[in-house]
């Protein structure tokens, strides 16, 4: 069954290019079922995985007073993603240029409300 479709009716004012959509179209009427994208080869789409996780929790425990420039060299990952790893999924933040775990003792909290 062949089914004529107007893209550019169906999509008025979007920013695909009618070349585009009927490539798009084209391939929904070859057999494909999913608009996902397939697998391909090369370079991973994440390094925050959790291979990379556990170095730079491995790292940290060794030396806190790592930067995070050169934990990024020594794992070989991108800064920002080393970055989110110590804060996010090792609950880790930066204090003085060392590296420490965010829970603070009552003591803690108490001298910091205090203060002013």
């Amino acid at each position: 069954m062949l089914v004529d479709i107007d893209v550019g009716a169906c999509l008025p004012g979007s920013c695909y290019e009618e070349n585009s959509s009927l490539q798009v179209a084209e391939t929904f009427f070859e057999g494909r079922e999913s608009a996902t994208d397939e697998e391909r080869s090369g370079r991973p789409a994440r390094s925050r995985s959790e291979e990379n996780i556990v170095k730079v929790r491995q790292i940290v425990r060794e030396n806190r007073r790592l930067t995070v420039r050169s934990i990024a060299e020594q794992v070989n990952i991108d800064r920002e993603t080393v970055r989110k790893i110590l804060t996010e999924d090792l609950d880790i933040m930066k204090v003085c240029e060392k590296m420490v775990p965010k829970e603070r003792t009552e003591e803690q909290k108490q001298r910091r409300i205090f203060r002013f």
